[in-house]
């Protein structure tokens, strides 16, 4: 009776192993061919953008030159904070959340008289009343401003609008649900700053410093359903594995940027729905840009945009294509033509 030998066996798995990797880069193959993304032209961000409902006709300022060939690849800043706030169908969360965010920056202007500053609402598409309320607000609250999409992009691409048309010295987008106290801001400029050389602020250096609710992840698990326990775990792994080594919560919505991180980090970017963040710190960990995370304060607030499982989902396949297109050359970091 013969029996496999050692080298049979060995042989029989190679063939295996190569099955299994033929299958999966198919599988790859076959998952980036049916998932979309559009391909966004620099034009696009050059685009004059007025402000919504402006009696004066204003138009929003341009982050990158003209000329795509400039010496810098952005223009000068002309004040020192940029806050980017994406709004979609938030009439009952937004006002609360501005309501703190313009105590803090309305007081700190009060007192620091360099300390200059503009908030531009992007509403991504809204079918309620959300960019009529923050014009309402506007009246009372002030360097506050609406820049609303024709349609729906997504929370990235909302981001990305909103950047790509601001005019400060440092960039930060914070989430329109109130989740972070604004206050905290100050936690990221100070780590920016000390990456940077401290002050005054060089707006050519590159630098990131992101929010982090990684310290409060232990305490959050016993509020949450088993299921979503299992996903959250899930997702962390995969950011892992396939684009984030280096931070530990990716999807805080409370970031902070240098001007010219943010111009050439924010075009470049092809996910314009949840899993824009990864892709953002991935670009930033493969150009070797300085990424620090710090801890902020962090509530959960009702009202969610993710559907729980769906949502992570759509993150989870947006994560793999992160890798297997960036890997594969289908997508680059080079600028958009």
């Amino acid at each position: 009776m013969d029996f496999f030998g050692p080298q049979d066996m060995i042989y029989g798995l190679g063939v295996v192993a190569f099955m299994a990797c033929a299958i999966s880069v198919g599988g790859l193959v076959a998952l980036s061919h049916m998932t979309p993304w559009i391909n966004r032209r620099r034009s696009e961000y050059l685009e004059p953008e007025a402000v919504y409902r402006s009696r004066k006709n204003e138009k929003f300022a341009k982050l990158l030159p003209e000329n795509p060939e400039a010496h810098k690849r952005y223009t000068p800043s002309t004040c020192y904070l940029s806050v980017i706030i994406p709004a979609m169908n938030e009439s009952e969360r937004i006002g609360i959340m501005l309501d703190d965010c313009c105590d803090y920056l309305e007081a700190r202007a009060e007192i620091q008289e360099d300390f200059t500053y503009e908030i531009i609402v992007v509403d991504d598409g809204s079918t309620d009343d959300t960019a009529d309320i923050v014009v309402q607000i506007a009246t009372s609250r002030k360097n506050l401003r609406v820049l609303k999409l024709k349609e729906n992009r997504g929370k990235g691409g909302a981001v990305k609008m909103g950047v790509v048309h601001s005019s400060g010295k440092l960039i930060l987008f914070a989430d329109a649900d109130g989740a972070t106290k604004f206050a905290d801001f100050e936690n990221l400029e100070k780590e920016i700053l000390r990456a940077a050389g401290g002050q005054p602020l060089d707006e050519s250096f590159p630098a990131v410093v992101v929010g982090s609710r990684a310290h409060l992840a232990a305490a959050s698990v016993a509020e949450r359903s088993f299921a979503r326990t299992v996903l959250m775990h899930g997702f962390h792994t995969l950011v892992y594995l396939f684009a984030v080594r280096t931070i530990k919560d990716t999807q805080c919505g409370f970031k902070l940027f240098t001007r010219s991180i943010a111009a050439r980090a924010f075009p470049v970017l092809h996910i314009e729905r949840w899993a824009f963040d990864v892709e953002l710190i991935y670009l930033c960990e493969k150009w070797s840009v300085p990424v620090s995370e710090v801890c902020v304060r962090w509530k959960e607030i009702d009202g969610s945009k993710i559907t729980p499982i769906w949502s992570w989902l759509q993150m989870g396949r947006d994560l793999v294509l992160i890798w297997f297109r960036y890997q594969m050359g289908i997508w680059t970091d080079n600028q958009p033509q």
